[in-house]
């Protein structure tokens, strides 16, 4: 890769972590591109060299965001498949990936779960469509588990792959907002626990 390639990436991630960060520090209508431009440490006009607009930023903001989970999700299941786990494992796995996901990027989760509640946003569809993207992971594995007799063919999939999903999203910044002290083992292990009663309990 050459190096101006190089250097438009990196600023773009720059870009990326200002604006999420100052987003979910006062919301978005309150951010202005002065200040994602001050906090990234560059020039005004080079965010918008590099988006049209401060909603357009946002939007392949949430769109990378969740393309990064639904990766990482992707890699614990297959790294699950390889080593011999069952699809069960998977899932387990998958759960641990998104715990980290959300450790690493704790701003730009909570900016997804309240973009989820509003209708009258201009990326509304990029949302839908990239969350999707991340549910459609869990619904494979689930899908291979009934085909293999892991579970059950009376699972509901695409609710219990939502499901599942808005568990890992939901616990983890109840975690980190009241929980604090406990460590990301402690929740892995208690959400694992709730996989295996509800999900892996039901052959």
């Amino acid at each position: 890769m050459d190096s101006s390639s190089t250097r438009r990436r990196n600023t773009r991630r720059k870009l990326f972590e200002a604006a999420v960060t100052l987003i979910a520090e006062q919301g978005f209508s309150s951010t202005t591109v002065d200040e994602i431009a001050e906090r990234a440490g560059v020039a005004k006009g080079t965010v918008y060299y590099n988006f049209a607009s401060k909603t357009v930023l946002f939007e392949e903001l949430l769109r990378h965001g969740i393309e990064l989970l639904t990766d990482s999700l992707q890699r614990a299941a297959d790294e699950t498949a390889e080593r011999g786990g069952s699809r069960v494992d998977a899932l387990d796995a998958m759960i641990r990936a998104g715990l980290d996901f959300i450790c690493r990027y704790p701003a730009l989760t909570q900016l997804y779960v309240a973009e989820l509640w509003r209708t009258n946003r201009a990326w509304q569809s990029t949302l839908m469509q990239v969350r999707q993207k991340a549910i459609a992971v869990i619904e494979s594995v689930l899908r291979e588990a009934v085909a293999d007799g892991e579970l059950s063919e009376d699972i509901d999939i695409p609710l219990t792959a939502s499901a599942l999903f808005g568990m890992v999203l939901v616990a983890a910044l109840d975690w980190q907002s009241f929980q604090p002290e406990r460590s990301i083992d402690e929740v892995h292990s208690a959400l694992s626990r709730l996989l295996q009663g509800r999900v892996g309990g039901s052959r």
